[in-house]
């Protein structure tokens, strides 16, 4: 495969009826079987450096702002395109676990086969967690929500969560039930479809429902099911399902912390419902399960460059109900876990919104062993548009570290500027495309206004984008010997934590910038203490920070933080330094500068 681009989102394939879930690894030029990650009873413990980007939106597909995201020791918060990107973070290989937490909503939670050195990208759709109804603790009972989710609740079952003392007062019972027919069904789904069984092995899920059940008191505190009761869950069976509907089912609980599902308790068909009994409450699924193998491709058009973002969808040809839909990263890759021993069809499509006429069709059958397709040539000019241009910066030089920001609808793309130039393929449903274009100085922190374009089948040159006259809210810009490591592109791309540091009698009080994410690098930040006067004040920098590449304190001479701004919680820090460090491990001295504006948290 011929790398055009540096992959920087990876997309993941999701399982949507009856199928499966296509576990997104990095682009690779060969396949080996050797790769294959499958073992049972699985590893969960052999970690990688990964890296996640995403965007989240609610259940009216709006972004959803400030909303924390989790990814292994990575804590960070979605920006106003609901967009976060995490670097070189620390996961678990087998199952690594993207949690995105927002007051109001369920948690959503995604899991993906992590590879090192390669990405992964989500679409991650928020439920709402709205009071379906309530319970007495004491007497129990039961609510029935209007698609036919219900939930049974004994007498004397509830209990604190935390302390777990009974519980006596109102119990407030928040359910969804996930319908498994659903479009977008693999955004909002928790992890992957893939579970432990009850024998310990991993396996590919193939669902006919899930529910979301969360219940709390009457002042909000998080209750659960107590030790040795059970309450009863009810899942409609959507009619399409109905007839292919087992007798009897495996139930399965979500894992939160393993992103994975386990299995527990069995369901049995009654009527267009599965009932089951659970002993607990999260996310439940009804599920069959069946062995995997791993899949991957990557598509192209007809000149060999990338066609990124494009859907992919995996049908079994004697049940084409049963898919699973994917998307290709920015190398025009895709790929991830698919039933073993089946006959399948592959589909792609301009994205999942459009399924019309499919842009290319191809049939292959899977063994017990992993299988590519190889790089896919797809000629459908009309559906798949070629955008190029140039970009300069403030001073109308080439832009030589920079990203076009393209919004299509709701959705949101990205793609590098590298040397003054971009040029990339869009996936559209129907042509003309109208779409808003920016591009952003990463080195600068400037960028351009959105503009909006006309695109049409064939190529479409863009004129000259100058990026400049908007200034990112918050930014930090380092550099390092010379090299040059930018802590954002607007709310975007940077994150950070600010917390008092206790200060000993001897000193005054400080504080530390923890800049956890950023475009290139995640883990980077600096201590200094808080400045006594405004609106010029200045204060020493304890030490310096940035992610395998230097940590140190400032030698041989102090360096001083020269604060323009610093303002109460919800306000803006902001000022430079400079200087000389001496990393503490390696004792050799680094010369650093360092300007920024951080919003203040905390």
């Amino acid at each position: 495969m011929t790398k055009i681009y540096t992959p920087k989102i990876l997309l993941n394939f999701f399982a949507s009826v009856l199928l499966t879930a296509l576990l997104l690894t990095g682009c690779k030029k060969n396949y080996n079987d050797s790769l294959f990650i499958n073992p049972n009873p699985p590893d969960l413990t052999t970690t990688v450096r990964s890296s996640v980007s995403g965007f989240v939106t609610d259940e009216n597909d709006q972004a959803v702002n400030l909303a924390t995201v989790q990814v292994g020791s990575a804590t960070i918060t979605t920006d106003k395109y609901g967009y976060f990107e995490v670097h070189n973070v620390d996961v678990v290989q087998t199952a690594a676990v993207v949690t995105v937490i927002k007051t109001g909503y369920f948690k959503g939670i995604k899991t993906y086969m992590a590879e090192a050195g390669k990405s992964a990208f989500f679409r991650i759709k928020l439920i709402p967690k709205i009071n379906s109804g309530t319970v007495n603790g004491t007497a129990g009972g039961a609510i029935t929500l209007s698609n036919g989710l219900s939930i049974t609740i004994p007498a004397n079952a509830v209990v604190n969560a935390t302390s777990n003392a009974a519980y006596t007062g109102t119990v407030n019972i928040a359910a969804y039930w996930i319908n498994p027919t659903a479009t977008d069904l693999p955004n909002i789904m928790p992890g992957d479809l893939r579970g432990i069984n009850s024998a310990g092995n991993m396996q590919l899920l193939t669902t006919y429902g899930m529910a979301a059940v969360e219940l709390t008191g009457s002042g909000g505190e998080l209750l659960q099911i107590a030790t040795g009761k059970k309450a009863t869950l009810s899942l409609p069976i959507p009619s399409s399902l109905s007839a292919a509907a087992p007798a009897s089912i495996p139930l399965w609980y979500f894992d939160e912390a393993k992103g994975l599902w386990k299995q527990e308790g069995t369901a049995t068909k009654n009527g267009n419902s599965y009932v089951g009994q659970v002993s607990h409450f999260s996310f439940w699924n009804c599920d069959q399960s069946q062995n995997q193998v791993q899949f991957n491709c990557t598509l192209v058009d007809q000149n060999n460059i990338p066609v990124p973002y494009t859907g992919v969808r995996i049908s079994v040809v004697s049940n084409p109900q049963n898919h699973g839909w994917g998307y290709t990263d920015i190398t025009g890759y895709t790929g991830g876990i698919i039933p073993a021993n089946a006959q399948l069809k592959m589909e792609v499509f301009p994205d999942g919104t459009c399924t019309g006429t499919a842009l290319h069709t191809q049939l292959f059958t899977t063994t017990n062993t992993n299988i590519s397709l190889g790089t896919i040539v797809i000629n459908s000019p009309a559906f798949i548009l070629s955008v190029n241009g140039t970009a300069t910066n403030c001073t109308n030089a080439a832009l030589n570290s920079g990203l076009v920001i393209l919004q299509s609808g709701n959705r949101t793309y990205s793609y590098p500027v590298t040397n003054g130039t971009y040029h990339f393929n869009i996936p559209v449903c129907s042509t003309p495309a109208t779409v808003s274009l920016s591009v952003v100085d990463l080195s600068n922190q400037q960028a351009s206004l959105p503009m909006s374009y006309v695109l049409n089948t064939g190529n479409n040159t863009i004129p000259v984008i100058q990026a400049c006259g908007i200034v990112p809210v918050e930014y930090a810009y380092y550099v390092v010997n010379g090299t040059p490591y930018y802590m954002a592109t607007g709310n975007a791309y940077f994150r950070h934590f600010f917390y008092n540091i206790p200060s000993p009698p001897s000193q005054t009080d400080g504080f530390s910038v923890f800049l956890d994410i950023t475009q290139t690098i995640p883990h980077s930040g600096f201590s200094a203490e808080r400045p006594t006067s405004f609106p010029i004040s200045s204060a020493p920098l304890l030490n310096f920070n940035i992610y395998n590449v230097v940590y140190g304190v400032p030698f041989p001479n102090p360096i001083t933080v020269n604060y323009t701004e610093f303002g109460s919680i919800g306000q803006y820090i902001a000022g430079t330094f400079s200087g000389t460090i001496k990393n503490t491990t390696t004792n050799v001295t680094y010369n650093i500068s360092c300007s920024f504006r951080i919003k203040r948290s905390f």
